[in-house]
């Protein structure tokens, strides 16, 4: 099996290629070189990129969301049946493997039949090693080593930029007890970012989310999330290069946008979004 790194490379050479194209093309707009601004603007068209390559993605896991949400009538049910059926047996789901494959073979046609799928959570997953492959590329630039698209005149250019007084690869642990203020400028981003994810996650997802039928635990959970989302952002901030702070506020930006557009103009059928969307248009029409 290859290894890890192995696996990653063609990403890693394709998020050089990305930086070192916008890098390019930012200087020929008229920005210097070795600047943090160029730098930082490269890493914000990295985002643009993926982003934009993942809307299809995106418009498929909204379709899944109401196609989730028009099946969950009829899955939820499907539960009470079998599970008072069970329980007229006196019987455990795990321990009857014939009522459990039935159970499962009604749910996929339910699932079948409204048009779910199991690929809505695609672009979140593919944040990842998008992340991994940025990781990577900062830390060649930090140890001076070319990496695909970027050659050792590129390399050093990037390890010498600064935004606000902290190199884009550089991290909070070297320069947290050191005079200047690279260790403010992780804050600063790190502050950005949670924000951002907090005010998505807040404002635009939890409203789009349906959370009629739930246990009160998982409802618990749910509401929970925006300021466990922040806080993540905040603590992973201490261990990530300049450059991924960056990417993130960049990524929470766009994420922003793109879920306050989702939550107002095609919100989760029976979600507080739907309902607000309803009582806009009642507004209008009335």
């Amino acid at each position: 099996m290859p290894a890890l790194p192995d696996l990653l490379l063609p990403l890693k050479l394709l998020v050089a290629a990305v930086l070192a194209v916008s890098h390019d093309g930012l200087v020929g707009a008229g920005l210097a070189p070795g600047s943090g601004a160029a730098w930082a603007l490269a890493i914000v068209l990295l985002v643009v990129v993926v982003r934009a390559a993942l809307l299809p993605a995106v418009w498929h896991g909204v379709r899944t969301a109401h196609a989730a949400a028009r099946a969950r009538p009829a899955l939820t049910q499907l539960r009470d049946r079998y599970a008072a059926r069970l329980d007229a047996h006196r019987r455990d789901p795990a321990r009857d493997p014939d009522a459990l494959r039935e159970m499962l073979a009604e749910q996929r046609a339910v699932q079948a039949e409204h048009g779910m799928s199991r690929l809505g959570c695609l672009p979140a997953l593919a944040q990842v090693p998008v992340l991994v492959a940025l990781y990577a590329v900062l830390t060649d630039v930090a140890a001076g080593r070319p990496v695909g698209a970027m050659d050792a005149a590129l390399v050093a250019s990037a390890g010498s930029a600064s935004l606000l007084g902290a190199g884009l690869a550089d991290r909070f642990g070297g320069f947290a007890s050191t005079p200047g203020q690279g260790w403010a400028v992780v804050l600063l981003l790190a502050g950005v970012a949670a924000a951002l994810s907090f005010a998505t996650q807040h404002w635009f997802v939890l409203p789009n989310t349906v959370l009629t039928g739930l246990p009160e635990p998982m409802r618990a959970v749910q509401r929970l999330l925006p300021a466990a989302s922040a806080v993540g952002v905040v603590a992973a901030a201490t261990a990530v290069p300049v450059g991924v702070l960056v990417y993130w506020v960049a990524g929470n930006a766009w994420m922003l946008g793109q879920q306050a557009a989702i939550a107002r103009w095609w919100p989760t059928p029976g979600s507080a979004a739907a309902e607000a969307q309803a009582a806009r248009r009642a507004r209008r029409t009335g």
